[in-house]
């Protein structure tokens, strides 16, 4: 059974990771975010002549949106070195980024989280593919900070990620680009 904590009772991280292209290693918690998700599906309503209420017409199923709350918690120098590059890692992925082919930006990256059953993406993989449509970061005043950063010791990031697919994942992909 694996450990929260090494030798020296310090946090080790949890295999929950988030994959954000353009930053030189994957982000992986110390605790394990909450995370909560959603997806809807919409439907029209279609009023018949002489019912007393419409029939319903599915449109569409709305986004999957994966809510979390990423806490990040400073126990010496080098989990304040990779507190401050987790959330200049997040806050990078709601930017454009430098385009390509004439084109002076493109999107935001698309990234990828896998922890586990919580974020399962298909039958075969537990990780899916997101794009960050916000974070809210949030500074107690409650907690002591450091004092060369200005930034306490324990904080919370709030993360809603949208999930998008690949186009080779989408129906009829086999269709549009040929064998």
């Amino acid at each position: 059974m694996p450990f929260a904590t090494d030798q020296r009772g310090m946090l080790k991280p949890i295999d929950c990771t988030i994959t954000i292209p353009g930053v030189d290693k994957e982000l992986k918690p110390y605790v394990l975010p909450d995370i909560s998700e959603g997806k809807a599906a919409s439907y029209a309503d279609e009023p018949v002549i002489g019912r007393s209420f419409p029939v319903k017409t599915y449109g569409h199923s709305e986004n999957r949106t994966i809510n979390m709350k990423w806490h990040v918690i400073m126990m010496d120098d080098d989990s304040k070195t990779e507190a401050i590059r987790q959330l200049n890692a997040f806050r990078s992925c709601v930017y454009p980024v430098e385009g390509g082919g004439g084109s002076p930006y493109a999107p935001p990256p698309i990234c990828t989280i896998d922890c586990g059953e919580m974020t399962r993406g298909t039958k075969d993989s537990t990780s899916v593919c997101v794009v960050l449509k916000s974070y809210n970061v949030s500074f107690p005043t409650d907690v002591a900070y450091d004092p060369d950063s200005l930034i306490p010791y324990r904080f919370d990031i709030d993360l809603v990620w949208d999930v998008v697919f690949p186009t080779s994942e989408l129906p009829g992909q086999d269709k549009i680009i040929g064998e």
